[in-house]
This record gives C-alpha cells, sequence and structure tokens, in this order.
C-alpha cells in the first residue's frame, strides 16, 4: 500500500482494536509504516494516567509480531522507523529493561556515534531517551557535543525546544555549553512569536533552570508571547510560565489581563497546584486582581477539602497580603476555620503561622487556635523546623500577639513567651520611600519652622517604627520631638509610597494596614500621606499647605 494512503486510512481509526485489524489486512507495510502505526496506537491508548488497556494492546499478536521483528531486525530498520517505534514503544510504557528496548537504543547509539543521525533523528533519539527515568545522560551529552557543531540558525522550533530540554539535564555547574546557549537564545528570540503554547512553556521553564538571567530580550518576547496562549496552556505549562515570571521579574499588565479572563471561568477544571501558582504570582507581584481572587475564594469554599495544607495557604495568604475580603469572605473563612479544625495537626508549624497572621492582616482573627500557637511545644517544634524562629517568624508571631491584645480582650488564652518576641516588626513589603520622606519632611520644616518639632523613623514600645512622630500638649501645641512630659497627643504620620500599596492600586498593603490600625488603637492619631495626594506638590509651600489641611485641619495660620 502507498504510504500516503496508509497513513490517510490510520489517522481515520480511533482504536487499537481497528488498527490492529487494519494491519492484519496488509501483506507487507515499511518501517516507517510499522512505526507510525505504533505511534498512532500510544495516541489513542496512552493517557495521562498511563496506557488504558495494557492486556488488549500488549497482548495482542499483531503488536507482538511488530516487537519481534523490531528486535531482531533493528538494524535493517530506516532512522525514521527506527527511532519512530523506540519513541511511540517507550510512551506505550515497554519494559525499559526489556531486550526490545536494549536492542533499539544499542542501534541508536550506533548510528549516533557512526554520525549517521540528521538533525531530526537526533532530537527524536534525545525525546526518547528524556523520557526513560535513569537514562544515560553520556547519549545525551554526545548528542549536544554534536549539536554545538551545527548551524543552528536553520533549526525547526521542535529541535530547538528539544536541545533547551537536553541541556536541562546535562548542564551541571560550569559552561561548557555557554556558547551554544547563547547562540540558541538568539536564534529562538527571532522565532519566539512563531512558538507554539507548549513550546513556550518548555523554553521557559529551561531558561529557569539553566539561570538565563542574561537572555533578558528572549525572556521578554516569551512573556509577551504567552500572553496569547493562557487560555490555551495546560495546567503544568502555564505553572511553568508563572515560575518564569516570578523567577525573571517579569510583570506584564496584558499578562494579568489575560489571566483575569481565563481564571474566573476555568477555576472548577483547574488544578489546585496551578491556581495555587497564580495566587503566588499575584501575591509576589503584589497584582490585587479582583476577578482572580473572587474567583479563587469561590473555588475555595467549594473544593477546599480535596486540597494539600500547603495549597490551602497559597490560596488564603494572597488575601492577607494584599488586604482584600472577597464579596463571599465570610463563608471563605468559616470554610478555612473548618479546615483547620479538622486538620490542624497536618499542617507544617511554619505554614500555620504565615496562615493565621494573613488572616489578622485583614482582621480575621483565629482566637480559637492561637493557645496551640503560643503553646512552648509548638514553638519548639517551629525552632526546630528550617527556618526555625528567625526575626521572620518572630515578627509574624509577636504581630498575631499584639493583634489579640489589641483587638481581641475577650482573649483568655495564654500569651507569647517574652522571649519569643522581637523588638521591632519586619516589613518585607513596606519599607520607608526614602524620597517621599524627604520631601515631607521638608513640607514640614517649613510649616512648623524647626527640625526639633518632629523626628522620622520612631521606635516605639508597641514594636512599629513611626515614620513621622509629632507630640501635641493639652491645648494642641506642638512639643519639641525630644520632649517627654506633658505629651497629650501624638500624631503618627505615615508615608505611604508605592510600594507600600498593590500595583496599579490605592488598596493598602495587609502589613501597612495592620500598622495603622493598630497604632490607632495604640493612641497615636494617624495621618496617612499618601503618595498619590502628594505626586503634583512641587513647591515647599504646597506641601506644607496640604500637610497643615491633614494634620490640623481646625487650625489657622501655623506659618503658612
Amino acid at each position: 500500500m502507498d504510504e500516503k494512503i496508509f497513513f490517510k486510512k490510520l489517522n481515520s481509526l480511533g482504536t487499537s482494536k481497528e488498527i490492529f485489524k487494519f494491519l492484519s489486512s496488509l501483506e507487507v507495510m515499511s518501517d516507517i509504516m510499522a512505526s507510525g502505526a505504533l505511534q498512532r496506537i500510544s495516541e489513542i491508548e496512552v493517557d495521562d494516567n498511563g496506557l488504558k488497556n495494557p492486556e488488549e494492546v500488549l497482548e495482542n499478536e499483531v503488536f507482538r509480531a511488530l516487537c519481534f521483528q523490531f528486535e531482531f531486525e533493528s538494524s535493517k530498520l530506516s532512522n525514521t522507523g527506527l527511532l519512530n517505534a523506540l519513541q511511540a514503544l517507550i510512551k506505550l510504557r515497554t519494559d525499559p529493561q526489556s531486550t526490545l528496548i536494549a536492542s533499539l537504543l544499542a542501534e541508536s547509539e550506533e548510528r549516533l556515534g557512526n554520525r549517521q543521525l540528521t538533525v531530526e533523528h537526533q532530537c527524536s533519539l534525545a525525546e526518547s531517551l528524556l523520557e526513560l527515568e535513569g537514562a544515560s545522560c553520556a547519549m545525551l551529552e554526545q548528542i549536544v557535543n554534536h549539536m554545538q557543531e551545527k548551524d543552528i540558525e536553520n533549526w525547526s522550533p521542535r529541535e530547538l525546544t528539544t536541545v533547551y530540554k537536553i541541556l536541562q539535564v546535562t548542564v551541571r555547574e560550569g559552561e561548557q555549553y555557554h556558547d551554544l546557549l547563547n547562540r540558541m537564545n538568539s536564534t529562538t528570540l527571532t522565532t519566539a512569536y512563531q512558538l507554539s503554547p507548549k513550546f513556550t512553556s518548555i523554553i521557559l521553564n529551561s531558561l529557569v533552570v539553566l539561570r538565563q538571567t542574561q537572555a533578558v530580550p528572549l525572556v521578554v518576547a516569551l512573556c509577551k508571547h504567552s500572553v496569547k496562549h493562557v487560555p490555551y496552556f495546560t495546567d503544568d505549562e502555564l505553572v511553568n510560565v508563572l515560575e518564569a515570571f516570578l523567577y525573571f521579574g517579569q510583570r506584564e499588565q496584558s499578562f494579568t489581563d489575560a489571566l483575569e479572563k481565563h481564571v474566573p471561568k476555568s477555576i472548577s477544571s483547574m488544578h489546585p497546584e496551578t491556581v495555587s501558582k497564580v495566587m503566588q504570582y499575584c501575591c509576589q507581584k503584589t497584582i490585587l486582581s479582583k476577578p482572580i481572587f473572587d474567583a479563587v475564594a469561590e473555588g475555595f469554599i467549594y473544593d477546599a477539602d480535596r486540597f494539600t495544607t500547603n495549597q490551602i495557604a497559597e490560596y488564603i495568604v494572597p488575601f492577607g497580603t494584599l488586604n482584600y475580603l472577597p464579596p463571599s469572605a465570610s463563608s471563605l473563612f468559616r470554610k478555612l476555620e473548618l479546615i483547620l479544625h479538622t486538620r490542624f495537626s497536618q499542617f507544617q508549624p511554619h505554614t500555620l503561622v504565615k496562615l493565621l497572621h494573613s488572616c489578622v492582616l485583614i482582621q480575621r482573627y483565629p482566637v480559637n487556635f492561637l493557645p496551640k500557637i503560643f503553646n512552648p511545644y509548638f514553638l519548639q517544634q517551629l525552632q526546630a523546623q528550617p527556618p526555625g524562629l528567625d526575626r521572620f517568624v518572630t515578627s509574624q508571631l509577636t504581630q498575631l500577639f499584639l493583634t489579640v491584645t489589641l483587638e481581641c480582650p475577650f482573649y483568655q488564652g495564654p500569651k507569647l513567651l517574652p522571649k519569643y518576641q522581637v523588638n521591632a516588626f519586619l516589613t518585607s513589603h513596606c519599607s520607608l520611600d526614602v524620597h517621599l520622606l524627604k520631601r515631607v519632611t521638608t513640607g514640614l520644616l517649613y510649616l512648623l519652622k524647626k527640625r526639633i518639632y518632629f523626628a522620622s523613623e520612631v521606635s516605639t514600645p508597641y514594636f512599629y517604627t513611626v515614620d513621622i512622630e509629632i507630640k501635641l500638649d493639652e491645648e494642641g501645641f506642638v512639643l519639641p520631638a525630644a520632649q517627654c512630659e506633658e505629651v497629650h497627643r501624638r500624631i503618627a504620620l505615615c508615608v505611604d509610597g508605592r510600594n507600600r500599596f498593590c500595583i496599579n492600586s490605592h488598596n493598602l498593603l495587609g502589613e501597612e494596614a495592620i500598622k495603622q490600625r493598630h497604632l490607632q488603637l495604640l493612641g497615636y492619631k494617624v495621618v496617612q500621606v499618601p503618595f498619590f495626594e502628594i505626586e503634583s506638590l512641587n513647591t515647599c509651600r504646597k506641601m506644607a499647605e496640604y500637610l497643615h489641611k491633614k494634620i490640623f485641619p481646625d487650625t489657622y495660620g501655623l506659618g503658612c
């Protein structure tokens, strides 16, 4: 039968039974036709869980006859027939230790050594080797060494992608393939716009594994190109892309827009690990996407019982970090409380602290679980597991304790012992914008005339650092910052730069929101000075007038 007619008929068949019947009707077929039949069977019979009907395929007489011929006549096969058969048989879960696979591998290795394989054939062989667990890296390294001598400008996207995958496995510390990688990065840059979702994801993943931080133009091009593929990525592919965005520090508004369209309508079919990675991306990039967060909250309410403890934390923590309560907040946190009651002991200690701390950032108080957290035995467990009781963890514990002290006066459980408390909180996102601070202090100096009337970056006994503090006496007059007597009122100016807000938003991050809430409960008059209110104030006088209205709204003059 003519090969074209054969493959047209083969591709029209939908079951392995039909294929075997069709093959039985042929008197003669080429090795390319036979290996093509095996490939078609593997496409039909193999899914994510493996071979659907092992006995029906592996015990079939036609299948066994084909395998016999491939094993004992491997030296007579064409390169295409040999490598297609090897690929199909590996996909069909044929025993890697069998004499069949050994025979095909030995023949492939001999032809590779004799340089009889084209780039396309070498890529096909490499894909098979990568599928074999514990495959010898020697053959893969031999393929890469051959590739270094080739003109890569003419490689197809599949060939480029395969070599990236090989390099992930073969490149160790050192730069033995540095030149090849640079050439590949340059070539891929010119074809990035043509790559399929699968190839885009694989190459981005390879660039992460190979730490190609110098390949910025390629990374940017692939990240931009990935936007149009968002609806078509598989779960694993989307995770690879998100990890690349995080690793290389990329943020594309169009990518976020694509996620906002894709996630809400696909949340029910997405794997929890993929959703966790989406939330991690939003959290680390401080992207408050209400469509995504609202959909994730709904997904959590209905499906959280099947999540791992890490996934539960990855779903919930961003709500606290980005200071957002979804419309379904009451159901969301009721569900979380039920899970904590039934699965508390399954959570790793550090995961629990992170999870409960994120809750208090948005005024959801886990008072039923804090006695267990402040228990000395639990704290010993925390200390015993990396990273132990470092400054970041003790900051979270201290803030949990301060929250129940200030906001939950009914809490009667154990306290956090002083030895586990910090002197000052760490602020991972919300550091002070020194440039903005300088502009505000210049305006204050114009307003108050002397620098002695305010202090900046003031440590308090309550673990927080106040950006600018002003003291007033009983009659409302400003006192020197160093004076401790007759202080009737303290004003805390919170100089909030862009880094204290979600990106492209006026929504304060959880760390800053809880700080301002606590300072108010501690007796301070909190005055927020956000960047978006003072960006356009380009003179000292305008800044002073603004500060006067913010700090002393009921007084007149004050040097203005």
